[in-house]
């Protein structure tokens, strides 16, 4: 306990800083030179990769058949650790931006790379203002070429799995494209919700398999949810309660 703490305090946290901010820094200045975000996911992609490294995290990733190569989709994942955003950068072979709080927009230099990159803010303290910003994240997709993953517990959790939001089944939907679950079983013990310790641990990420949207329409965009909520409960060996199950 006293190593775990000296090594998260003293190593681990202050290099995460230090990578950080050179990090961000790299990815506003790139953002002179390229304005279409994918040399800022390059960047993020190898800030991701050296601190599994620094933090000793291995990661199990299955599922990989399930991502077609070449097309755009809504990643949704489960959410218990701040280590869940560095585990899914670099194990997802595809271009996308990411739907964080609105609050994370303001924070010293992560603000500014989320900006640059194109990541999209998402104000869940006003519904009118979250609808806009699903319809953006719909557009991005089809005008850009990209994808978009969020956590669609709007937030880290300290139980199993808190139920969905709609916003992932929303811009699937709109967009057209198809959504694929992700669990990510092991983060919640690398780094707790209030958590200040980091410590060493493995992690299993299974991307499960895509769910068309094609022939849907918003209307259906509740019972998805609850289906979205149903695939990745079984791909994180959680139960799902009865009443959230899908026929």
């Amino acid at each position: 306990m006293v190593w775990d703490f000296i090594r998260s305090t003293f190593l681990i946290l202050p290099a995460i800083l230090t990578a950080t901010a050179l990090c961000c820094t790299a990815g506003v200045i790139f953002s002179y030179v390229s304005q279409n975000g994918r040399s800022h996911h390059q960047i993020a992609r190898f800030w991701a990769k050296w601190i599994l490294r620094l933090s000793r995290v291995k990661v199990t990733l299955e599922g990989t058949e399930n991502l077609p190569p070449g097309g755009n989709y809504v990643f949704a994942a489960n959410h218990r650790s701040f280590y869940d955003i560095p585990l899914v950068l670099p194990f997802i072979n595809a271009q996308f931006r990411f739907l964080a709080k609105k609050s994370t927009f303001y924070w010293p230099f992560i603000g500014n790379y989320l900006r640059a990159a194109g990541h999209l803010p998402v104000h869940y303290d006003s519904a009118r203002e979250s609808l806009k910003t699903m319809s953006s994240a719909a557009k991005v997709i089809n005008e850009k070429d990209i994808s978009i993953l969020l956590f669609p517990e709007a937030g880290r959790t300290e139980g199993q799995m808190d139920p969905f939001k709609d916003g992932a089944a929303y811009i699937a939907i709109k967009a057209g494209v198809p959504l694929i679950p992700i669990g990510i079983i092991g983060a919640r013990e690398l780094l707790p919700m209030h958590g200040r310790i980091i410590r060493p641990g493995k992690v299993t990420m299974r991307i499960g398999k895509p769910i068309p949207t094609i022939d849907l329409t918003l209307a259906d965009r509740t019972r998805l949810t609850q289906l979205l909520h149903q695939r990745v409960c079984e791909l994180c060996d959680y139960p799902v309660p009865p009443e959230r199950k899908v026929a």
